[in-house]
């Protein structure tokens, strides 16, 4: 099994904000596989599909981003870090660019920080870029800001291409997802689609 979590806040004050990414990349796949998220459970949202033979959840932790970690760890089954995919916002690049990684430092995010704590820091991760606030720009109202308009096409390709990152690392695994993904330096760089049909059974 495995889980594709998607961090963010709860609650419609912050559904369109620069820190809910991941909330809404989980969206994406909810959307392109034909999911429900069910009601908050355990400090949860979770979707049930299948990938090929493997079972795959798609989860939003409910506990405000600093608690994701105590969130995930109420999931039933368990899942351990290597059934872990966190799907996050990065202030370190560049607004719309994606990039997939694995295991490493938090770079100041509450709730990678938050997951680390529970399951280890070797997780995979595919960061969504929000860039820095203007110079001297307070860190934690921009990350709780909506985009501009001026973002918003950038932001909508970087969803879609995270969401590709995602079926890539099911598919193919994480190698081959930061081959694909990292080479690129245009924000509007793009891959194929993954062709596998993922069955829900929500």
């Amino acid at each position: 099994m495995r889980a594709v979590v998607g961090l963010g806040n709860p609650g419609s004050r912050y559904a369109a904000t620069r820190h809910n990414l991941g909330v809404c990349v989980v969206g994406e796949l909810a959307r392109r596989w034909r999911l429900t998220l069910g009601p908050v459970i355990e400090g949860n949202r979770i979707a049930h599909g299948c990938m090929d033979t493997e079972a795959i959840l798609l989860v939003e932790p409910q506990m405000y981003m600093n608690r994701s970690g105590e969130a995930l760890a109420r999931l039933q089954p368990p899942v351990d870090a290597g059934q872990l995919i966190a799907v996050h916002d990065d202030l370190d690049l560049e607004c719309g660019r994606v990039r997939v990684k694995r295991g490493g430092g938090a770079g100041g995010h509450r709730g990678i920080e938050s997951i680390a704590e529970s399951y280890g820091p070797d997780f995979p991760r595919v960061r969504i870029g929000i860039g820095r606030p203007p110079l001297g720009g307070d860190v934690a109202e921009y990350v709780l800001s909506a985009f501009t308009e001026a973002e918003r096409q950038p932001i909508e390709g970087a969803i879609a291409r995270a969401a590709d990152a995602v079926e890539c690392i099911l598919r193919h695994g994480v190698e081959i997802a930061m081959n694909r993904f990292n080479a690129f330096n245009a924000r509007n760089d793009s891959a194929p689609p993954m062709t596998a049909e993922v069955l829900g059974r929500n």
